[in-house]
């Protein structure tokens, strides 16, 4: 396309791509820490402790602070605006994970200290991975991409990180030791935080602008604020089911990648390279299942699509585990699961920008997160706990059953038939402003709405397959 194109419904046309790719950028590089570190840190507690309860209590010192400053920070991230609460969450996340190889070349770490650190960053990203997801339909607009593909980039962009990252982690931790991951996530939170400050244009991810109080009343404080993002997710069944059925299968996510998989990988004698192996099959065949939904997701039935990647991605990864299966069953498993969780994330995504107005993204993101997210602090204990209690093999049995139920029976309740009612409409209307919604592109008034479609979330081995209402993929555990 000519780098001259005219400006639509107040878009620049030059450099139009420049938004949505400087946030996909950024989005990569802090994922793909993420994940090197998701293999590093369990195998470093494990290996150091041999405990696989200590192992899920660094999962859970990590995930609560998460879970709980996230759910609250969402007046905050649209008062202050995405790309501040960003850049400077990141910076943090880099300071605190970069203390912890430094303090144990020194020989400071204690397993307490370990746990402060991961608190901390658990404590940053919360805010900082809402930010960045906030910023996906602004940046769909001021790029002119619909953004059902928009969203489903961003899924692509994930399963990427996904493949690359634990690949890269289980060869790093297997050549140089476990600290070597934490180093390269430290520097991947570093070189996202400057792209998110320097790279993406100027008046990108500024604060909301909020609706004219009412003469003679002060502007609504944070209280408030929050009680409207609350407000807004209660009216809204179909996100509280999406809410309630991601929340279960985040907890038995969460117990998988942390626990689970580390303890199979020990005994069956795999090793941390086995960890990036599985986690590579399925990122790879994600990232091809991504790139689909990306391209045909808007022309899909929403609902079909997703139970059927959910039927794919769940249980059938806990189970293959369980049997004791060859190494070659246990990658095709995991690569067709990853196929199916590839179509889940742009699903999830675009229903939760369709629903929730500009104004109240941030808030209501934020809750639904965290209530989805609530159970994952506690998936790495639970599941630590099992093995401790009955064995890797009986516990793999209970959480792949419950997985499947969990997936299946859902999707029995009347409220998923709103999957494609709004399809097409791009971005919400704000009742507040009595304003029409956006098509994603951007190009004017939102279409009618056209009938059928789908969404999804977090995940690979370390990131749950599904996401709720408009959240994030539940990222495994960076420490």
């Amino acid at each position: 396309m000519s780098g001259g194109a005219p400006a639509v419904a107040g878009i620049p046309g030059r450099g139009r791509t420049r938004p949505l790719a400087g946030l996909l950028a950024a989005l990569a590089v802090s994922l793909t820490g993420t994940r090197v570190s998701a293999i590093a840190l369990p195998w470093f507690v494990l290996a150091t402790t041999g405990s696989a309860t200590r192992t899920g209590l660094v999962a859970f010192c990590e995930m609560t602070p998460y879970v709980l400053v996230k759910a609250f920070s969402g007046p905050v991230v649209d008062r202050l605006g995405p790309r501040v609460v960003s850049w400077s969450t990141d910076a943090v996340s880099a300071v605190a994970v970069g203390l912890v190889p430094l303090l144990h070349s020194q020989g400071l770490l204690s397993f307490w200290a370990l746990l402060g650190l991961v608190a901390v960053v658990g404590a940053v990203r919360g805010p900082g991975d809402l930010a960045k997801e906030v910023m996906i339909p602004e940046a769909a607009e001021r790029s002119r991409v619909p953004l059902e593909r928009a969203t489903g980039l961003s899924g692509v962009t994930e399963r990427l990180a996904s493949t690359i990252g634990p690949a890269a982690g289980g060869a790093l931790v297997a050549l140089l030791g476990p600290m070597s991951g934490l180093v390269v996530n430290a520097v991947a939170f570093g070189l996202g935080s400057v792209i998110i400050a320097i790279a993406l244009p100027k008046g990108m991810g500024r604060a909301t602008d909020l609706p004219p109080a009412p003469e003679g009343e002060p502007e609504p404080g944070y209280w408030r604020r929050f009680g409207e993002g609350f407000t807004f997710l209660r009216g809204e069944p179909l996100l509280l089911a999406v809410i309630v059925m991601v929340g279960v299968t985040n907890v038995l996510d969460a117990g998988f990648m942390t626990v689970l998989v580390p303890v199979w990988a020990k005994e069956s004698g795999q090793g941390p390279a086995g960890i990036g192996l599985v986690s590579s099959a399925f990122g790879i065949a994600a990232v091809a299942g991504s790139l689909i939904a990306a391209a045909v997701a808007h022309r899909m039935r929403r609902r079909v699509v997703f139970f059927a990647g959910f039927l794919l991605a769940g249980a059938p990864r806990f189970l293959v585990l369980a049997f004791g299966s060859p190494m070659w069953v246990v990658l095709a498993v995991f690569a067709v699961g990853g196929f199916g969780s590839g179509f889940l994330n742009p699903i999830l995504g675009a229903i939760s920008f369709e629903r929730v107005p500009a104004r109240l993204l941030g808030r209501v993101r934020a809750l639904g997160d965290s209530l989805a997210w609530a159970g994952i602090p506690f998936g790495g204990l639970i599941a630590g706990a099992a093995v401790t209690a009955v064995g890797l093999a009986p516990a793999l049995l209970v959480a792949g059953t419950a997985y499947f139920l969990t997936t299946n029976l859902t999707g029995l309740r009347p409220e998923w038939r709103e999957m494609d009612r709004l399809r097409g409409r791009g971005r919400a209307a704000d009742p507040a402003t009595d304003e029409g919604a956006v098509t994603a592109a951007g190009l004017g008034p939102a279409a009618a709405p056209a009938p059928g479609e789908v969404t999804g979330a977090g995940a690979d081995p370390g990131v749950p397959p599904g996401r709720a209402a408009g959240t994030a993929a539940p990222a495994a555990p960076a420490g």
